[in-house]
């Protein structure tokens, strides 16, 4: 799972000096080339750039210039850093994250503490709300439709100003949502260009002869499949935790966010055989934001980095929030009968 700019990702960066690495891209043969391992409907959509794909959505977006503007900056990365290619996808996976999404994801949070803060007041204002409409009721004669409406209007008005005063409306809450997605997108097409070298950057190698290379571990071809389902079973166990992690310190849920998050639960185990087909390069992004993720929220725990981070105290804070989380873990999970 799924608990935490977009414009400097978009512009394409220079192209890389033809020179600093690797040999020239050479013309494809025509025979005795290595077949892909990925499966047939993993390559078709991204080979088919003849007059009958071109007009894809998936063609369209693969050659979108943010998609092009994250190839050149996985490029630079590789080249400046002069790691393998797993290191660099590691290394700008933690770049990304660290400067891009835990920043937002301190605002979240920010913003959820202020209007968490608020409830007391709201639930005040709209105590004495409902008097006042029952004194209009009693006076004017009106009827529950008319009371319910004149209520409902008046306090989305009035919950409305308090979210102006503290400047803390709940939809900027969901700006990490809106960088997040689009760039995990981004990163995911841009490898699976490099992978099925369909790449359409000005780099003067092969990137996907690189991969093929520059693995690690039990995955030294980042261009196949991890036939072992190592990085997709524990893609899914990450996403699996960051959900739990969520829902355990959430009481009292209600129904809709209970369906929620059995949703989201069964989209992390779906992602496992997705994971399973597509190459090891996308696989491994994956693992490293979702790691990310995972720590991201908990750091986003601790009282001293919420107080660096300016986040506002709420009643439901904790003085000790990793032994709280490990101790509603234990009761959830292992010591249940």
């Amino acid at each position: 799972m799924l608990c935490r700019l977009c414009g400097r990702l978009q512009r394409p960066l220079p192209a890389l000096l033809l020179g600093a690495r690797g040999p020239p891209l050479a013309p494809a043969p025509t025979g005795g080339t290595k077949r892909s391992a990925l499966p047939v409907w993993a390559v078709a959509s991204v080979s088919a750039v003849g007059p009958g794909g071109a007009g894809s959505w998936y063609e369209a977006l693969a050659t979108s210039a943010p998609v092009q503007g994250t190839e050149q900056m996985l490029l630079c990365a590789h080249t400046a850093t002069g790691l393998p290619w797993w290191g660099s996808i590691l290394l700008t996976t933690v770049a990304l994250r660290g400067a891009v999404t835990l920043p937002l994801a301190a605002y979240q949070h920010y913003i959820l503490a202020k209007v968490e803060n608020l409830q007391p007041e709201i639930k005040n204002m709209s105590r004495h709300l409902n008097q006042e409409v029952a004194i209009r009721v009693d006076q004017l004669g009106w009827s529950k439709k008319v009371a319910r409406l004149t209520y409902l209007k008046n306090m989305r008005r009035l919950v409305s100003e308090l979210y102006v005063r503290d400047n803390c409306h709940p939809f900027k809450a969901t700006v990490l949502v809106w960088i997040q997605l689009p760039m995990w997108i981004f990163m995911s097409v841009a490898l699976r260009n490099f992978s099925t070298g369909t790449t359409h950057s000005e780099a003067g190698f092969s990137v996907q002869e690189q991969l093929a290379t520059d693995g690690v571990l039990w995955f030294p071809d980042l261009t196949a499949l991890d036939s072992t389902w190592i990085l997709p079973v524990s893609v899914g166990v990450i996403n699996l935790l960051i959900v739990e992690i969520f829902a355990l310190q959430k009481i009292g849920m209600s129904h809709f966010q209970t369906y929620i998050t059995y949703f989201v639960r069964a989209v992390c185990v779906l992602m496992i055989p997705i994971a399973a087909t597509v190459p090891s390069s996308i696989v491994l992004y994956w693992l490293c934001s979702s790691f990310m993720g995972l720590s991201q929220n908990l750091l986003l725990r601790s009282p001293r980095f919420r107080q660096l981070c300016r986040i506002p105290l709420t009643k439901s804070d904790s003085d000790t929030p990793y032994k709280d989380l490990f101790a509603a873990f234990y009761a959830k999970f292992i010591s249940r009968k």
